[in-house]
């Protein structure tokens, strides 16, 4: 894959690993049923070939999230991984549905499971591996702010659950020789697939539809509070949205009026390059310039200012909800609220 970032490539040679490493899975699993002819091992590897299919949608996600932005793709790629995330959500859900549709067959026509110490000591340590695997995707997928990496090891820490599952009623039937515990325990862990891949699906269409993440923007609120400047009357109307593991900010920034172009210039990338320079995504800016206007006076900080037209009330103590609200409402809304910190002193 010929790309310049080298967390893309990491992220798109960890996916591949992951595929191949899914087929080997899914082999074993498939050995571990012709061994013991058991119903629930047989849906466990029938939920593998999701993990693989997955796997592999993952993998050509990636690839296209790489992919430097065009004219036709004005953002990049990086909305394909949301795409992707989704369908794999879906097969996830799906594999589910199999699994209570096979158990209830199962408990409907219980049947003698033969060799299972073997099918045991199979099924279980694919489980272990799936886990391993699922925590290490899943991690790697957070640091490098990829949706994919964090859908694929939830799938394969959801599959370990549903491998265990199939595990601990292997065990009851072999102890016990009561067949229908086992359709019964494959029964409850499907359920328990569907209400996971539910979950990736609402993610997914989260972020398709740009959906507004308020811990995101607290977060960006809460640093830009603590380093601050005067200068920075106010922040309002911002908007973050993801692409893959990028990141594009709008947002309007209030600074005096009287400020020439090359001043007021200067304190916006001021701003941009400190945001830019505390993180670990790549980000696009798009910042507008706003003059300040007679309102604004009550919340702005410059002490010398020389044409103020109000008296100052109190500095506004920005959070993800007000630097996204627009400009002089919000103001007249929050001017009485908690958001207002400061003696009131007037200029």
């Amino acid at each position: 894959m010929k790309n310049n970032r080298p967390e893309d490539q990491r992220n798109f040679r960890f996916q591949r690993n992951v595929a191949i490493f899914g087929i080997l899975l899914f082999l074993g699993k498939l050995f571990a049923w012709q061994l013991t002819g058991s119903d629930a091992v047989f849906s466990d590897a029938m939920e593998s070939i999701v993990n693989i299919i997955a796997a592999f949608m993952g993998l050509y996600s990636l690839y296209l999230a790489a992919k430097p932005r065009d004219e036709d793709h004005p953002y990049g790629h990086g909305k394909v991984e949301f795409v992707t995330a989704g369908v794999e959500g879906a097969l996830i859900a799906f594999a589910g549905i199999i699994i209570l549709i096979q158990a209830g067959s199962s408990f409907l026509s219980p049947k003698t499971l033969e060799k299972l110490d073997w099918g045991i000591a199979i099924i279980a340590a694919t489980a272990i591996a799936n886990y391993i695997l699922g925590v290490i995707s899943y991690r790697k997928g957070v640091k490098e702010n990829s949706l994919v990496l964090q859908s694929s090891g939830k799938h394969l820490q959801s599959d370990t659950v549903t491998t265990g599952g199939v595990v601990i009623s292997l065990l009851i039937v072999h102890f016990t020789k009561i067949y229908w515990l086992d359709a019964a325990v494959a029964f409850v862990y499907g359920t328990y697939i569907i209400i996971v891949g539910y979950k990736i699906i609402r993610k997914s269409l989260s972020g398709i539809m740009d959906e507004a993440d308020t811990s995101m923007l607290d977060s960006l609120a809460h640093f830009l509070n603590k380093n601050r400047k005067p200068e920075w009357i106010d922040l309002h109307n911002t908007k973050i949205q993801q692409f893959g593991s990028h990141l594009h900010i709008d947002a309007h920034l209030t600074l005096p009026w009287y400020y020439e172009l090359r001043q007021a210039h200067h304190e916006m990338e001021s701003m941009i390059k400190l945001i830019a320079k505390n993180t670990d995504r790549d980000v696009e800016f798009n910042v507008h310039m706003d003059d300040c206007k007679p309102f604004s006076c009550e919340i702005c900080q410059l002490s010398e200012c020389p044409l103020r037209e109000k008296k100052f009330v109190g500095k506004v103590q920005w959070n993800g909800e007000n630097i996204s609200q627009p400009d002089k409402h919000r103001i007249e809304n929050i001017m009485t609220s908690e958001a207002v910190s400061g003696s009131k002193t007037s200029e």
